[in-house]
């Protein structure tokens, strides 16, 4: 990569991760729920207007529309909000590549091979420490909520493996019209309609600033630049820059709000990164059935196309994570499309 783009990969990467603590001040400005909800309608509006019609069936928006940002933004927003620490929050969400990698199997029939499924498991181990030194210092249902953050988020990776949209940044600003309506709709049955008014009332150019960080700079800004650093490398070589993201999440939280980092949570942190690193970027296989015939991760069918076998792209806990590559085998070669990273 030129140095120019690796700047702009590290860049992206900070974005990502001083997100959490974005988040972290904006939840003293606003309940969790409204706080996601005014997040999404401020980075589809007016974006929406000037990125064309979606390249994807609306089938594909409206799913990742509902599990990304209804559910796993809900769950990460009411986690931190009941707790949860923002540099721990930007490093648990990593779990989201073994999630990933599980629900590709079940669902894609994507089986890890050994390295992968060895990073999954070191990976693991770093969420029991994390969940260890939570349990000592805070409290482990807020920790329970960001796991099940991470998990629909893997759900969303898989969606938007079978989406493939060709266009990262188009189908995140559509991604992003979906959840405003039933987050505002949760957000007055959960939170209450005085609650939501007063801190709407209350808004001043602190709490714009921060609406307007995680909309336009981690959402617009972050995919497009994202995207155009995958559009001329190989996702190989850009992946790695989002491993940074807890970095800068755990670093950000301490200098900013002077969260401690224990030599527990650092011990998990250098087994959650390890794990998610031979996670996202060891080879599965991948078994497609082709007139009673199988392909794997690269072997050649009887009909002599060739099984491509890419590697997954994690996403940064902003958007939905970049998976592997499809893979396909019929008589026509293979189209193997790059979506971008999640938060």
């Amino acid at each position: 990569m030129r140095p120019a783009h690796v700047c702009l990969a590290v860049l992206v990467a900070a974005v990502w991760g001083v997100n959490f603590v974005v988040i972290e001040v904006g939840l003293d400005h606003f309940p969790p729920l409204l706080f996601s909800a005014l997040r999404f309608l401020v980075a589809a509006l007016p974006a929406v207007f000037f990125v064309g019609r979606p390249k994807v069936a609306w089938k594909w928006v409206v799913a990742v529309g509902l599990v990304l940002g209804v559910v796993k933004f809900g769950l990460l927003f009411i986690g931190m909000d009941a707790g949860m620490p923002a540099g721990l929050s930007s490093l648990v969400l990593q779990i989201q590549a073994v999630f990933t990698a599980l629900f590709a199997f079940v669902a894609l029939g994507e089986r890890p091979g050994r390295v992968r499924v060895t990073g999954m498991v070191i990976a693991l181990a770093g969420i029991a420490v994390a969940a260890v030194d939570e349990g000592e210092t805070g409290p482990l249902t807020a920790f329970a909520l960001l796991i099940g953050a991470a998990a629909c988020w893997g759900v969303s990776n898989v969606l938007t493996r079978k989406a493939s949209p060709p266009d990262a940044l188009n189908f995140m600003v559509w991604v992003s019209t979906v959840p405003v309506l039933p987050l505002l709709g949760l957000s007055l049955l959960w939170e209450g309609p005085s609650r939501d008014l007063a801190a709407l009332r209350s808004l001043d150019w602190s709490g714009a600033g921060i609406i307007v960080y995680v909309a336009w700079i981690t959402t617009v800004f972050g995919f497009g630049a994202w995207g155009y650093l995958l559009r001329r490398h190989p996702a190989s070589t850009v992946a790695p820059f989002s491993l940074l993201v807890p970095v800068f999440g755990m670093s950000g939280a301490a200098l900013v709000l002077g969260e401690s980092v224990s030599a527990l949570r650092w011990c998990a942190a250098a087994l959650l990164v390890g794990g998610v690193a031979l996670t996202s970027f060891s080879k599965g296989t991948t078994v497609t059935s082709v007139k009673g015939s199988s392909v794997k991760g690269g072997g050649v069918s009887r009909s002599g196309t060739r099984g491509v076998t890419g590697s997954p792209v994690p996403g940064p806990g902003v958007e939905p994570a970049a998976l592997p590559a499809r893979t396909t085998a019929s008589r026509t070669p293979s189209t193997a499309s790059r979506p971008s990273p999640p938060r």
